[in-house]
């Protein structure tokens, strides 16, 4: 697993996570934060099959935010309990010999809330998206821009051929 230090060195040498916030406050001492760029509310029914030839995304929304005080440079979201789609500001450049993923902060996990992510794959490079569930009955109160997610990174054996998916490249 990648430390502070390599994690930062692979930020500036390789551009390892672009896109970000404020890289000192944002690198863990074994990750980095990822921080809410967007979120979505799902609006219909999404298809999934073993060759992706059928393969439908759910359409969804954009939510918007509001400020609440009027000198606020962002808004706030206040999601109800139950499932969004969040979009994350960073862009991550994965290299073929590294992996990586993403586990909620333990501070959306107190406030009633987690995040649900897949592997970030070898070779990979675009904007990450993945599942936000507010659990709480109460609902989640989220500044635009806060950290919700860690992305950790493991070195592994440099793969021949990357992720090739659809995702590549998302901006």
């Amino acid at each position: 697993m990648l430390n502070r230090e390599e994690i930062i060195e692979a930020v500036k040498v390789k551009r390892l996570v672009e896109g970000y916030m404020d890289l000192d406050t944002q690198v863990t001492p074994n990750g980095f934060d990822l921080t809410a760029k967007e979120i979505w509310a799902f609006k219909s029914c999404g298809a999934l099959d073993f060759s992706n030839k059928e393969r439908v995304a759910p359409d969804s929304s954009i939510l918007k935010t509001k400020k609440i005080k009027p000198g606020d440079k962002f808004g706030w979201w206040h999601l109800k309990q139950g499932v969004y789609k969040a979009v994350t500001n960073e862009v991550v450049n994965i290299p073929k010999d590294l992996t990586a993923l993403a586990l909620p902060r333990s501070s959306l996990l107190r406030m009633g809330a987690t995040v649900h992510t897949a592997v970030w794959d070898a070779g990979f490079c675009g904007r990450s998206e993945f599942i936000l569930s507010v659990m709480n009955p109460k609902g989640l109160k989220l500044k635009q821009n806060a950290r919700i997610a860690q992305l950790i990174f493991w070195d592994i054996k440099e793969v021949k051929e990357g992720y090739r998916g659809i995702y590549q490249g998302t901006k």
